[in-house]
């Protein structure tokens, strides 16, 4: 199949809606926003032999994956998404069936969350990356940030912890489901910060910590995934959980759109981005593209 060819196979397949006034096919994608609202933007890169690798994760699984990283960041702060551009270069040896299939995976999670594919561009490298950018919106001035955590306000998560880490040990990797219904009735049950767990939970309330100013004591147990050690919970990453703050007189919720809801913390004054345990600080070991191995 030629490359125009396939363009206008995704375009056939990617619909639009009412606030993309012009999608696949020309120079730029063409959105109204509605009034009242503030955008989000996001972008993510998903790179093989990184993220992926061509022999355990099917077309359609990367597909979807690849969304649903972008995806995690709107819920994260508490919107819901609205379109998405992708850039996909196919690796050495990889086909228009393969691409197929990944464009059917994205579009299958697209549908479901209405997040349109509004364009992107196609091409071929040395090995299989895609870069997705998802566009959210949000109320005007409710989006929930990491900057924006008092002292006093507990720390909560949403669902099991080390999941991610013990499919990947099993060799069965697990595709991240965003939790976008969650972070919308977080927003609205008036939490006061969030970020999605995709590197860890070290190292993201490490930088939810950093973020707003603050320490913060894990001071409740886990919620670790059956099967899953404490360390895999704490530094394994690719949960996709959400981990938030509620103020400190606040009733913590049992649960955010059906997904239950844990209090395993609190954020206090002190070192900014330090995170404290009984008897010790946590290092922030979770996920880190650029950090040197241990020699």
């Amino acid at each position: 199949m030629t490359e125009v060819k396939l363009i206008e196979w995704i375009r056939r397949r990617a619909g639009t809606s009412r606030q993309m006034l012009k999608g696949i096919g020309d120079d730029c994608a063409i959105l109204r926003p509605r009034p009242g609202e503030d955008l989000l933007f996001t972008t993510d890169l998903f790179v093989e032999d990184v993220h992926f690798r061509h022999a355990t994760h099917s077309a359609a699984e990367c597909g979807h994956t690849a969304l649903a990283r972008g995806l995690s960041d709107i819920a994260a702060m508490g919107g819901e998404p609205r379109f998405c551009l992708l850039s996909l270069a196919a690796g050495k040896g990889i086909g228009s069936q393969w691409v197929e299939g990944f464009i059917k995976g994205l579009l299958a999670t697209a549908r479901r969350v209405k997040c349109h594919l509004a364009g992107g561009d196609l091409g071929h490298g040395a090995r299989t990356v895609a870069d997705i950018v998802v566009c959210g919106a949000v109320p005007q001035g409710k989006a929930l940030r990491r900057d924006t955590a008092r002292a006093g306000d507990r720390i909560c998560v949403t669902g099991a912890l080390g999941a991610a880490a013990l499919s990947l040990s099993e060799g069965h990797p697990l595709p991240p489901d965003p939790r976008l219904k969650e972070g919308v009735a977080l927003r609205k049950l008036g939490a006061t910060a969030a970020i999605d767990l995709s590197d860890g939970l070290s190292l993201d309330l490490h930088r939810l910590a950093e973020a707003s100013g603050l320490a913060a004591m894990l001071d409740g147990p886990l919620p670790v995934c059956e099967g899953a050690s404490l360390e895999q919970a704490l530094h394994g990453g690719e949960d996709y959980e959400l981990l938030f703050t509620m103020p400190k007189n606040a009733r913590i919720p049992r649960s955010a759109a059906g997904t239950p809801v844990t209090a395993i913390g609190t954020m206090v004054k002190g070192r900014r981005g330090q995170v404290r345990v009984p008897g010790g600080v946590l290092e922030p070991l979770g996920y880190d593209h650029f950090r040197k191995p241990k020699p």
